[in-house]
C-alpha cells in the first residue's frame, strides 16, 4: 500500500523481493525528494513516525536519514530534525511533474544554501563526517576529561597510540612492527621532512631523492625546501619504472614511492617491481620511502602488500597519515622506521623541534582506534567512495574512447587524459567559470619535463552525491565540446 505523510510525501510501504528495508526506504525517499514532492527546507517526518508508518525499526530510519544526508539530499540539524536540502537537481524535479509546491517555510533552522558555492573536486579531500559519529565524539570527550600531564608529549608520540597503530598496520597492511618503531607525525609532509633530516648525520643538503614523474608536487617542494634534490623518474605500468631508476646515475639517498595507488595516475606497483626496488635499495644503500597515503580504499581490487611488509633489510621507511582516512585538520600521521640508526636520527630531530601533534588529539585518536571507531569508519566511507566511483564511471562513460579514465581502482580521485586537443589549463579555466574546481594533470610533472598527455585530476571523496553528479555533467559537457 501507499502511505501519505505530511507535505504530500507518498511512499510505497510494500517492499519488493530481494531488497532490504533500508535499501527500499532509501530508494523510496530518494525518488520522492527528486520528484519534487516536498520543497527545499521542508522537514521530513520524525524517525519514530516514519518507522511506524513504514513498518520498520527506528534504527533503520536513522540509518536511511544518515545515508541521505551523506549523499546531500537532506540536512540533519541536531535537536531540530531532518530537512530537505536546498540544491536538489532541477532537472530531476522537472522530470516528474507534481502539484505546485508551496514557498519554503521557515522552521527556525535554515539548512546551508550550497547552490551558489563552488563544487570543489580538488584531489585528496576526504569525506569528513566521522567527527559527528558517536565513536569519535565519545573518544574526544574521554580525551578531554582526562587530567592534563605537566610534561610535553613524548618526541615519538603517545605510546598507547603507537601500539595501536602498529596493531592496525599488522592486520591491515601486513607490516610487522612494534610501537618502538613508530613515530607520530603531523602528516605526510612532516614525516617526509623528518626522514630527510635523518637520512644523513649532516642533514639533507645535497641529497638526491628519486621521485615519481608525475608525482606528488608537495613532496617535491618539501625535498627542495630542505636543500635536497628531487630527481624525476618516469612512471610505467602502475608505478616508478625500476629499469629507468637503475639507469639513472647515482648516488641516491632515497626513492619516494606511492606503490599502492600511484599519485596521480593510479595503478599499483607490481610485486616484481617492488622486489626490484628492494634489491636496488640494498645494492645502493639508499632507503625506500613508501607513501601509503590511501591504501585503505580499494574498489574491486585486492590490496597488494606494502613494500615495508616485504622488507627484510630495514631498507623501507613507511609514511602514513590520517588526512585521507579521517581529515587533514587532525594533522596526525606516523612513520614506521625499522632501521635503528635512522630512527635515532629522526627522533633527535623531533626532540629538538618538538612533537607538533597535540597530546589530546593523540589520546582521542588512540581511543578511536581502541574502540573500533576507525575500523567502522573505514567500512562506512569505503562504501561511500565505491558508490561515488561508480557515479564517476557512469557520468563520464560517453567520453570514451577519446578521453581516458585512470586512477579509479582505489583511493579518492580519478584522472581524465587525452592525447591531443585543448590544453588542460583551458579546461580547468572553463570548469572554474562553471563553478567546478579541478586540478590540471601537468602540475604533477617535474618542471623540466613535459606531460605525455593532457589531463585533469578530479577528487570525489568530499562532495555529496548531488554535487558530484552536477559536477560530472559539467565536466562531460566541457570535455565533449573541447
Amino acid at each position: 500500500m501507499r502511505h501519505a505523510f505530511p507535505l504530500n510525501l507518498v511512499l510505497q510501504t510494500e517492499r519488493p523481493p530481494g531488497h532490504t528495508a533500508r535499501e527500499h526506504l532509501t530508494g523510496q525517499l530518494r525518488a520522492a525528494l527528486l520528484s519534487g514532492q516536498v520543497a527545499a527546507r521542508d522537514p521530513l517526518p520524525s524517525t519514530r513516525a516514519l518507522a511506524a508508518a513504514m513498518g520498520v525499526s527506528r534504527g533503520t530510519v536513522v540509518s536511511v536519514y544518515e545515508d541521505l544526508a551523506g549523499e546531500g539530499y537532506v540536512v540533519s540539524v541536531p535537536g531540530s530534525g531532518t530537512f530537505v536540502a536546498d540544491d536538489l537537481p532541477v532537472t530531476a524535479a522537472q522530470s516528474a511533474p507534481v502539484q505546485p509546491k508551496p514557498a519554503p517555510r521557515d522552521h527556525g533552522v535554515s539548512p546551508p544554501n550550497r547552490a551558489s558555492e563552488v563544487i570543489n573536486l580538488s584531489p585528496g579531500s576526504p569525506s569528513t563526517g566521522f567527527h559527528a559519529k558517536r565513536d569519535w565524539v565519545a573518544a574526544w570527550r574521554n580525551a578531554v576529561k582526562r587530567g592534563l600531564p605537566s610534561l610535553l608529549p613524548p618526541p615519538a608520540g603517545d605510546e598507547g597510540l603507537r601500539s595501536l597503530i602498529a596493531d592496525h598496520l599488522c592486520s591491515a597492511r601486513g607490516v610487522q612492527c612494534s610501537a618502538d618503531e613508530i613515530v607520530v607525525t603531523a602528516g605526510t609532509s612532516d614525516g617526509l621532512g623528518l626522514l630527510l633530516h635523518g637520512l644523513r648525520a649532516e642533514g639533507p643538503a645535497g641529497a638526491r631523492i628519486a621521485t615519481e614523474n608525475p608525482g606528488y608536487p608537495t613532496a617535491r617542494k618539501v625535498i627542495t625546501h630542505l636543500g635536497a634534490t628531487p630527481v624525476p623518474i618516469p612512471v610505467r605500468d602502475g608505478g616508478m619504472d625500476p629499469d629507468a631508476l637503475a639507469r639513472e646515475p647515482g648516488p641516491f639517498a632515497a626513492v619516494l614511492l606511492t606503490p599502492s595507488h600511484q599519485y596521480p595516475l593510479g595503478g599499483r606497483l607490481p610485486v616484481a617491481a617492488r622486489l626490484a626496488m628492494l634489491a636496488w635499495a640494498n645494492d645502493t644503500g639508499a632507503i625506500i620511502i613508501e607513501d601509503d597515503y590511501d591504501s585503505e580504499f580499494r574498489h574491486g581490487a585486492p590490496s597488494l602488500p606494502a613494500i615495508a611488509s616485504l622488507d627484510t633489510g630495514h631498507q623501507v621507511a613507511l609514511i602514513g597519515s590520517y588526512s585521507k582516512t579521517l581529515t587533514p585538520w587532525l594533522r596526525c600521521g606516523y612513520l614506521v622506521i625499522q632501521d635503528h640508526d635512522l630512527r635515532a636520527r629522526v627522533l633527535d630531530v623531533r626532540e629538538t623541534l618538538g612533537q607538533p601533534v597535540s597530546g589530546i588529539v593523540q589520546t582521542a585518536l588512540a581511543e578511536f582506534l581502541r574502540n573500533g571507531g576507525l575500523r567502522r569508519h573505514l567500512v562506512r566511507v569505503g562504501r561511500e567512495y565505491a558508490h561515488r566511483r561508480s557515479l564517476v564511471i557512469a557520468g563520464t562513460a560517453n567520453l570514451a574512447p577519446h578521453i581516458r579514465l585512470d586512477a579509479i581502482e582505489g583511493g579518492l580521485h580519478a584522472a581524465f587524459s587525452w592525447e591531443d586537443g585543448t590544453p588542460a589549463e583551458h579546461i580547468v579555466t572553463r570548469l572554474s567559470k562553471r563553478g567546478i574546481r579541478v586540478a590540471p594533470l601537468g602540475t604533477y610533472y617535474h618542471a623540466e619535463t613535459y606531460p605525455q598527455r593532457q589531463g585533469i585530476v578530479v577528487g570525489y571523496g568530499a562532495p555529496t552525491d548531488l554535487q558530484l553528479r552536477l559536477a560530472l555533467q559539467e565536466i562531460a559537457t566541457v570535455l565533449n565540446t573541447s
